[in-house]
């Protein structure tokens, strides 16, 4: 047995926290993930709206950062003392945080904003805690997001390896990304674009959370010219690795846009199957994961633009598909305590990320260690555990 971590994040769409409980160990060069048990805990009511409220193109105030930092930082307190109440003990927690401002300019990441300030969560669990995860890889020149390079190239090396062909892991949030591994090991990661991000703002335009399992965006029909305009945006033409957000794909993205909700959901799930699709490359497998898998509209139009592809979800690889991105949380900061550079694939090059903070105890770190990490393999949980 290895070390039970906890990961946590709040993804882009800001609809509650993700949290996962793993053992973690290292087998030669190869870490063993055992995922143990996962379940999504909803922000206390309000702070999602102040969330969206306060993010591009809208202004905040100090004030307002401060009450949201700390409220978040409280929610994934909550959220960790549930996981480890349900599935045990852990040693370890590791936050990913709730990602407010992503700031990228001239194609390069310059800073990045995640709220959910860690002391609350020490002090709730009495466990230390790595966060701040993303800075570091900004700081070496890398992009910062998405991060589930590190744990993809490692996951899907033996995929790619045994097709002679890329293998493709695929999250899709409300910002979808993408990591394209080689079937020698080397690896690429970055945001796609739009994920759910402009279906949920269509919807929300019209009333609704979101469109529910698509059942709108399947009533409608895409308008090509529209879809050919949309096409047209920048970012999806920069060569990788990149990154973006809701600063770019924020409320404002839509203004001027007169069409039936229906064909503009139907339109805008067209964008994103696109988008994703022309990332996938001639890759024999693409596996899947992230809320936008539950939305049947979304996959009809990813098979139809991916045709010759295997398309599988995270599940069918050991990883329940809704919770993919807690393990990575947890993956990650396993990696820092155990003083084992992570590449993000990004543009940053391996390095030690995040930053600990203390629990109840003094921090006592295990010797880092001097493997080499090639692989990652997901085992099922034994019974006793």
């Amino acid at each position: 047995m290895g070390e039970r971590v906890a990961g946590l994040i709040s993804g882009t769409s800001i609809d509650g926290i993700d949290v996962a409980v793993a053992d973690l160990r290292l087998d030669g060069g190869e870490i063993v993930l055992r995922p143990l048990g996962a379940l999504e805990v909803p922000y206390p009511a309000q702070l999602p709206i102040r969330l969206l409220d306060a993010l591009p193109p809208a202004n905040t105030s100090a004030g307002e950062l401060t009450r949201l930092d700390t409220g978040v930082g409280q929610a994934f307190a909550e959220a960790a003392w549930q996981a480890i109440e349900r599935f045990g003990p852990a040693d370890l927690i590791a936050s990913l945080g709730q990602t407010l401002f992503h700031w990228v300019e001239d194609g390069r990441a310059r800073g990045t904003l995640q709220l959910g300030q860690p002391a609350w969560i020490a002090e709730r669990t009495g466990l230390p805690v790595v966060s701040d995860l993303r800075a570091r890889d900004i700081a070496a020149g890398g992009h910062g997001a998405p991060l589930a390079g590190i744990l993809d190239r490692l996951w899907l090396r033996g995929l790619a390896e045994s097709s002679g062909h890329p293998a493709v892991a695929l999250n899709i949030g409300g910002i979808a990304n993408v990591t394209v591994v080689q079937p020698d090991g080397a690896a690429i990661a970055y945001d796609t674009g739009p994920g759910n991000a402009l279906l949920d703002l269509a919807a929300r335009r019209a009333g609704l959370r979101c469109d529910v399992d698509g059942t709108l965006a399947a009533q409608g029909k895409v308008d090509h010219e529209l879809l050919r305009r949309l096409l047209a945006e920048p970012y999806y033409g920069a060569a990788p690795p990149k990154s973006t957000g809701k600063e770019l794909f924020h409320s404002g993205y839509l203004d001027g846009i007169d069409l039936e909700l229906t064909d503009l959901l139907a339109t805008l799930t067209e964008l994103t199957a696109r988008t994703v699709a022309a990332a996938c490359g001639n890759a024999r497998t693409v596996v899947a994961s992230g809320g936008g898998v539950e939305n049947p509209a979304l996959m009809r139009a990813l098979v139809r633009n991916l045709p010759g592809t295997r398309l599988v979800t995270s599940d069918e690889l050991g990883l329940p598909r809704a919770a993919k991105e807690a393990y990575l949380a947890a993956l990650l900061g396993w990696l820092t305590w155990h003083g084992l550079p992570a590449d993000g694939v990004t543009g940053g090059g391996p390095r030690l990320l995040g930053s600990i903070t203390p629990g109840r105890d003094p921090l006592t770190l295990p010797p880092p260690s001097t493997e080499i990490v090639t692989r990652l393999r997901v085992a099922a949980v034994t019974p006793e555990e």
